[in-house]
């Protein structure tokens, strides 16, 4: 084929679609000669514009015009690239443009890049001038064979994809493959789906080519560019010129896309809807890719198409590198926080206005086999359908006895593991052989891909890839380069293993090895057994990370030396198999003997020694030897034909089903004469239980008792069946007899499936009020009335199926006797086995099914964000003498671990340290060490503290488990302080042994392993008295909370401040820290400013902030082309440092190599991102857009875009870019004087600092609101009497500070009705109330919202107004709960800790509130009068509140926390004076000392804090510190903004 030969079809009646390889002066000579224009517009996009392709012909085209067309004149324009530019003003700028050039009717208009110039330029072309003529030519593969032909037109609009457009036909359609030499591989990907799409809808014969075709497609574009097309030109140009044919076909008979022309929309239903949310990140291919997945999946689930076409499809779609899933791992990557966004009612929005719709049903077109549609036509279809496809969860209805059919007959799937074995043995053998019914899952997906890449056979398909034709190797298998990815397949894992050990070496791969590998649960089964097997008969095995389980690395060469092998199988028959197959291939005759007992599943051993005999080897069992094997040498014959069994434990499922609803079913091609052991189900479980069964040596009919008949079966032993026993468990839980359980045994093998089998049985039937427990080696079950099954609770997720599919198919069944729907999770697991399960229950036995998505409870801005708790234990390391056991205590006060100490369990085993040390030695220690550091990390992995020795770094065996720990998600905790301090501390330490060496020496030699070893790393500052203590204690207990996920920092969602620090070292500002960060929301650290740049520097740096603010730390680095002054090169290791110090925000330059991008957000721990970008770029540059995509695509967590102001405009476009980029929190701004107003502008941490010629916090907030931003507020307190009320002082003071454009003043009433008219009634200035007693109860009728903590205690201190809406709150508890912690209570409290409040009033509810917040353990009441206690109690919905009315319960109680809530100015009545000092005298407390909180602040010293603190030595908080901290909260509340704490404070205790 000549480069420049060109393929010509018709369309409509002319040839006018031209298809060739760089036929540029092909396209030139037609044009010109034939379409005769005074103006000719070539119209591209600007990353089209740069490319080679076009840029030739370009240059040509104006050359060739000037030569032959002298009077004619060519124009260039181009546009932004991508879909998001394809919009009415783009399409508007191209039309101006056109118009102010003076281009008239005779224009033409030359289309010159992919899908959205084809659609968006031919859409200029049919309404400029009411139509001019329009060329396309195409340059990205999707838009050859799809935009460009046709005539379809149209631009995007914010509902949904091509809504506004019209028919336009080109005049020419130019398709020069050459082009595609300078695509993007990703780009060329995404156009295989419109080809795929093609074949699959119209040319079954193309679409089996393209699925060979995948491999060379792929090696070839992924090549560095440029891409040499040479080796497959042929073939791309045939891709193009078939599926470009289909559509010419299509638009000859239905040009208007009346009806036939729907058929090219096959995907584009749901493909569409899903590109409209996350468009630009996600590709049109790549979502129409899952469309066809999902619309397949449709037409499967109405038993239209075979379960075997959305195989093909899958896998094809899949061979190319498309997505086939929304949750694909690329794909979810790709489209970052968007996919949040997926949701199935905005599917459903945005489907219900596709243009092939019928008004607002929506239609979608039905495959009913690979190259053929349903009728011809897109179909309606119900909505309660697409919500079953578009979900992973999914409800069971109740299952309608008028709707279930009397009788049925079900084909299941074939056998998985007969599927399995005859892959491996048609791998092995010689010769073709044809596998009928084999199992379409991704077990026998993953297995036919692994012999695929391991050149094990040549595998194709026949009859609709119904027939799998595999012609073998003879066992000839060689190394491949890449991994072999087995998803959660256990089975071809197993059996993989030993075949791989029989592969030779690739000379064509780099690899002398094999490596097989899965998801998350593949890597924790087993496999240990058979690896020691094999590794003792010769094979180099090594496991890659977690010892016992894959992922594996197997040398190749090595093979089997055969001879004797011993192997247990008491665990899984699948081991035995697994060496049974491969051993006709070791150099020996193989004996195999099973050890350990009976084996396990025999049946399943018997089928494969079966199965090796149909393919030509006889294995021979031993006369003398009890389980033992003799394999001989030999090779594999493949026989011309095998028949796969249906799956013998998949048709468990609808004979359960028959059993349980009183039904008939039948399973045509399993009967007794099954190779499967699970075919006996029927007989030896079913029929004891009360069922009807006939089954002969080919089919089995089950017909079920009258519902809620079936009986208990005392005793079942299902070790030939041991994968059925789930649906045995299932049909017992509704055998209803009290007097008998049904007991099954002989399955402890399914403890080590995809779960544990037995126990997740155990836990799910308790969901269903179904008792059942664990025997040694099975179940027990205790049926009940299906009538009084419980419906396992929705909100609190319904069934877990343990991505299991045998699980959720069980469950689906018990689901459908339940009263109401229940809840099933992964439902796609069942795709393991039975990928059509659901389609069954739904076509076949009537049952309906519903989609079901989670509701997502969302987070207000003012609460705490909390993350998912990681449970795993925590492990603290360090020098001696740097605080481990003090912190390590407080870490386990916080998380409520128990405390465990490495060197308190050597003493408990071996006695003093230091005497075994003079009696044994140094090495003989740490040998100990290490043991012991192994046992308990193998028994408390989970909940404790382990603090370890200051040495278990300096042996290789502890860092390596210590990283191993790290790497599976565990913290390493590294404390540290300053060394010469710790040298002072060892110096005059007598209790453990002396170092051999100097202190120094000792340090310098391990802090690089505690470094290696640590995943996090906390420095404590010098503490030099009882207030430094407590703040070191504060920041420790906040940085653990965070590192754990205890606690996660929030974005903030409300303007929001971050403070720019430029100083070289914070040591000298230390103890200003507090009052220059004044109204900032976090601190900035950056960097590049320090003095130096170790890593011992900036975690002191980092601990001064922590230490002295509280705020939340954003790291940063800035590199000199971003006004700093350190090199690209140094950022990572700096960024690595900041996510070992737990810093709560890391500033990451996007303008780093993608992969080390990657590995920062890969190992970011729980540290946000935010991503930045420094250019100085008009915000109108493209740059913008592409790099905004690239961090959401990401899935940074805050985008910050800095450009260099030049003009006022400047300003203005930056919030237009702002104000249409709203995916995440924006960062952006215009540095220098003029970007000033871009800073006032930003609400996200907006940079502040105290340097000259920069803005603070204050400045910025007065030009906000004198620019209208902020408006007047006025706030007020309300009560009667308020004279002396502080809050006034308290919020105004806070008001002046900050620039906040607000008052707050006095308005005296106890009328609420007074106040609601007066202050808040159609006041468009009313801010807010603080309000006292006696309104408290009285102005809460006027609120729309309470908060929690309002309606628990029942008034409210606090009125916001917040978007047209009046919120209630109360914030005393805060104040209460806020002024302990500050005075040095810990803010979570031990177990142990016990309250106590004194009075019953209003206030006593709050400070009961409080108490219970903070986790007291119980809380005791003290009143004079007794029956207000208990009217208090019982309005109260805590369990834990105890009323104290005698001496004898004061001296059980131990109480560390009291709050006084009885008026100061009246004496205390006598007995509870006396019940109070009891209390006051028995306080202790081992954390803090004991706390005495007076709510009263007048007098400032009452009589009670007088005993408190002078009799009994408790610490005590004067009432005003109460007042303080409500009144900070309330501020929070009002303004949404943090108030100076000391300006506040100053103002109300300086009265």
């Amino acid at each position: 084929m000549s480069s420049s030969q060109v393929f010509k079809v018709p369309i409509l009646g002319s040839e006018t679609i031209h298809v060739g390889y760089s036929i540029h002066d092909h396209i030139i000579h037609e044009v010109i000669t034939n379409l005769k224009s005074s103006t000719y517009v070539l119209i591209t996009d600007t990353l089209v514009a740069e490319t080679k392709p076009y840029r030739d012909l370009a240059h040509g085209f104006t050359k060739q015009v000037s030569q032959l067309a002298k009077d004619a004149r060519v124009l260039n324009y181009m546009v932004p690239p991508g879909e998001n530019n394809k919009n009415r003003k783009t399409k508007a700028q191209v039309e101006d443009f056109l118009l102010s050039k003076g281009c008239t009717r005779d224009t033409v208009i030359i289309a010159i890049g992919g899908g959205v110039i084809g659609d968006m330029i031919g859409f200029v072309a049919a309404t400029f001038m009411r139509g001019v003529r329009v060329v396309q030519v195409p340059t990205s593969l999707l838009a050859m064979v799809d935009s460009s032909v046709g005539g379809k037109t149209a631009i995007d609009t914010p509902l949904g994809k091509n809504f506004v457009g019209s028919f336009h036909q080109p005049s020419y359609v130019f398709i020069d493959v050459s082009f595609l030499e300078s695509l993007p591989p990703r780009q060329f990907i995404n156009g295989m789906a419109e080809v795929i799409k093609t074949g699959a809808i119209w040319n079954e014969k193309e679409f089996t080519r393209l699925e060979d075709f995948s491999k060379n497609f792929l090696s070839v574009i992924n090549q560095p560019p440029p891409v040499d097309l040479s080796l497959i030109k042929s073939d791309l140009i045939k891709v193009v010129l078939e599926s470009v044919k289909v559509k010419a076909e299509v638009v000859l008979k239905d040009e208007k896309e009346s009806s036939l022309r729907n058929l090219l929309n096959f995907g584009h239903t749901i493909g569409h809807a899903i590109e409209a949310i996350v468009t630009p990140q996600a590709l049109h291919g790549e979502c129409v890719s899952v469309g066809m997945i999902l619309e397949a999946e449709l037409a499967r689930y109405w038993g239209v198409l075979s379960p075997t076409a959305v195989a093909r499809l899958s896998k094809c779609l899949s061979a190319y590198g498309l997505p086939i899933s929304i949750n694909d791992s690329i794909f979810t990557k790709r489209i970052g926080i968007k996919r949040e966004l997926i949701k199935i009612d905005t599917l459903l929005d945005k489907m219900s206005i596709d243009k092939k719709n019928d008004g607002s049903k929506i239609r979608s077109v039905i495959l009913d086999s690979i190259g053929s549609c349903y009728q011809w036509k897109a179909h309606e279809i119900p909505k309660v359908d697409l919500r079953f496809i578009l979900t992973e969860e999914c409800l069971v209805h109740p299952f309608d006895p008028e709707q279930t059919p009397k009788s049925t007959t079900v084909v299941p799937p074939g056998s998985k593991s007969i599927s399995n074995r005859a892959l491996i043995l048609a791998a092995l053998g010689s010769g073709t052989v044809r596998i009928k019914n084999l199992l379409h899952s991704d077990d026998t997906k993953h297995m036919l891909a692994a012999v695929s890449s391991l050149k094990g056979a040549e595998i194709s398909t026949e009859d609709l890839g119904e027939t799998i034709v595999l012609k073998g190797n003879g066992g000839n298998l060689v190394t491949c380069d890449e991994e072999l990815y087995l998803g959660n397949a256990g089975t071809a894992s197993r059996f993989l293993t030993t075949v791989a050990s029989l592969v030779g070496l690739n000379s064509q791969a780099q690899n002398d090895y094999v490596i097989l590998t899965g998801n998350a649960r593949m890597q924790e089964r087993p496999i240990g057994p058979l690896v020691d097997a094999l590794r003792s008969n010769g094979s180099d095995i090594d496991y890659l990370n977690r010892e016992g389980s894959l992922p594996l690395k197997i040398k190749s060469g090595k093979g089997l030396k055969g001879g004797r092998i011993e192997l247990g199988a008491t665990i899984s028959s699948q081991y035995v198999s697994s060496i049974l197959m491969a051993a006709p291939y070791a150099d020996e005759a193989v004996t195999l003997s099973l050890v350990g007992g009976k084996p396990i599943s025999q049946l399943y051993i018997d089928m494969t020694i079966a199965m090796m005999k149909d393919f030509g080897i006889e294995v021979t069992r031993s006369k003398t030897e009890d389980y033992t094997y003799h394999i001989p040498k030999g090779a594999y014959i493949n026989p011309l034909e095998y028949v796969v069994e249906s799956d013998a434990s998949s048709a468990t499922y609808p004979l359960a089903f028959a059993a349980m609803t009183g039904t008939s079913c039948t399973i045509p091609n399993i009967g007794s004469a099954s190779l499967q052991g699970d075919a006996r189900f029927a007989v030896d479980v079913l029929q004891p239980m009360g069922c009807t069964v006939e089954q002969t040596t080919t089919s089995t009919t089950v017909t079920g008792p009258p519902i809620g008949q079936l009986k208990a079966l005392p005793h079942v032993d299902m070790e030939p069946m041991t994968d059925a026993f789930l649906t045995a468990s299932v049909v017992a839980a509704v055998a209803n007899n009290p007097e008998q359980t049904t007991q099954i045994t002989g399955i402890a093998n399914q403890r080590v499936k995809e779960c544990n089998r037995i126990l997740a049985m155990v836990d799910e039937l308790a969901k269903f009020g179904v008792h059942a427990h664990e025997l040694p080696d099975g179940i027990e079950i205790q049926g009940i009335d299906y009538k009084n099954l419980k419906t396992p609770s929705t909100e609190n997720g319904g069934i877990h199926t343990y991505d299991d599919h045998r699980v959720a198919m069980s469950f689906s069944l018990l689901a459908g006797l339940c009263k109401e729907p229940v809840l099933i999770q992964e439902r796609h697991t069942t795709g393991k086995t039975w990928p059509g399960w659901w389609d069954v229950l739904h076509t076949k036995f009537k049952a309906t099914i519903d989609g079901f998505e989670p509701v997502e409870s969302s987070t207000s801005s003012n609460q705490e964000v909390v993350s998912n708790k990681n449970s795993k234990s925590i492990i603290v390391v360090g020098m001696r003498a740097a605080g481990k056991t003090t912190l390590s205590k407080w870490i386990s006060l916080e998380m409520g671990f128990k405390f465990i100490d490495l060197d308190d369990i050597f003493v408990g085993k071996f006695g003093d340290i230091r005497e075994y040390i003079k009696s044994h030695s140094w090495e003989q220690f740490r040998e100990q060490e290490t043991i012991i550091l192994e046992e308990v990390l193998s028994k408390y992995g989970t909940g404790f503290v382990i603090s370890t020795g200051g040495g278990i770094v300096e042996d290789e065996k502890n860092r390596v488990e210590l990283k191993k720990f790290v790497a599976n998600g565990g913290i390493v905790l590294h404390l540290h302080r300053d060394i010469d301090e710790t040298i002072s501390l060892l110096s005059v330490d007598t209790t453990r042994p002396a170092f051999f060496s100097e202190i120094r020496d000792v340090w310098t030699k391990r802090e690089p392993w505690y470094y290696e070893c640590s995943s996090h790393h906390f420095y404590s500052l010098h503490c030099s008295n009882d207030h430094d203590f407590q703040l070191l204690r504060n920041s420790f207990s906040s940085f653990i909370r965070r590192i754990s996920g205890l606690e996660a920092t929030p974005v903030p969602s409300q303007r929001s401040f971050m403070l720019s620090l430029s100083y070289d070292d914070l040591s000298n500002v230390a103890e200003k820290l507090e009052d220059l960060s004044i109204g900032a929301d976090a601190i900035e650290l950056r960097a590049d400013l320090l003095n130096k740049l170790t890593f011992d520097f900036i975690a002191t740096q980092v601990a001064i902030i922590r230490q002295y603010t509280g705020l939340p730390i954003v790291f940063s680095a800035r590199t000199t082309e971003e006004g700093g002054n350190l090199r690209k090169e140094q950022l990572e290791t700096l960024y690595q440092w900041a996510i070992k110090l737990g810093v709560d925000f890391l500033d990451v330059s996007l303008d780093l190599p993608l992969e080390k991008l990657i590995t920062i957000l890969n190992g970011k721990l729980n540290t946000k991102i935010i991503g930045s970008y420094y250019a100085n770029l008009r915000w109108t540059e493209s740059e913008w857009e592409a790099k905004y995509n690239f961090a959401i695509s990401l899935d940074i967590d805050i985008i910050k875009f800095v450009s260099q102001g030049i003009s006022f405009n400047d300003n203005l476009q930056l919030e237009q870019f702002r104000a249409e980029h709203t995916l995440k929190p924006l960062i952006a701004f215009n540095t220098g004087d003029v970007g000033k107003l871009s800073r006032v502008l930003n609400e996200t941490l907006t940079p502040v600092s105290l340097e000259a010629g920069q803005m603070t916090v204050s400045e910025l907030n007065k030009a906000f609101a004198d620019i209208g931003g902020l408006t007047t507020k006025k706030f007020w307190v309300v009560g009667k009497p308020i004279s002396h009320s502080r809050s006034p002082q308290l919020h105004n003071s806070a008001y002046e500070k900050l620039q906040l454009p607000y008052t707050f003043d006095r308005f005296e009433s106890d009328d609420p009705e007074v106040v609601y008219e007066t202050l808040i009634k159609d006041n468009e200035q009313f801010g807010g109330l603080a309000i006292t007693m006696p309104l408290k109860l009285g102005m809460m009728k006027y609120v729309d919202e309470l908060s929690n903590a309002a309606q628990v205690i029942g008034a409210i201190n606090t009125i916001t107004s917040t978007n047209n809406k009046l919120l209630g709150d109360n914030t005393d508890w805060v104040g209460i709960k806020n002024s302990f912690i500050r005075s040095g209570v810990v803010s979570n409290l031990p177990t142990n800790i016990n309250g106590l409040v004194v009075g019953a009033g209003g206030t006593s509810r709050a400070a009961i509130y409080a108490l219970h917040n903070m986790g007291c353990l119980k809380i005791y009441m003290m009143n004079r009068t007794i029956s207000k206690l208990e009217e208090l109690k019982a309005s109260l919905p805590f369990d834990n509140l105890e009323i104290l009315d005698s001496a004898e319960q004061v001296v059980d109680s131990n109480i560390s926390l009291i709050v006084s809530c009885v008026p100061a100015d009246k004496p205390l009545d006598d007995s509870l004076l006396d019940n109070l000092e009891r209390v006051l005298q028995q306080g202790k407390c081992e954390v803090f000392k004991p706390t005495l909180l007076e709510a009263a602040y007048k007098p400032t010293v009452t009589p009670i804090m007088r005993i408190a603190q002078d009799k009994y030595e408790w610490n005590v908080i004067p009432g005003v510190e109460m007042l303080v901290n409500q009144g900070e909260k309330q501020f929070q509340l009002h303004t949404g903004t943090n108030p100076p704490y000391n300006t506040i404070h100053e103002a109300v205790v300086n009265e």
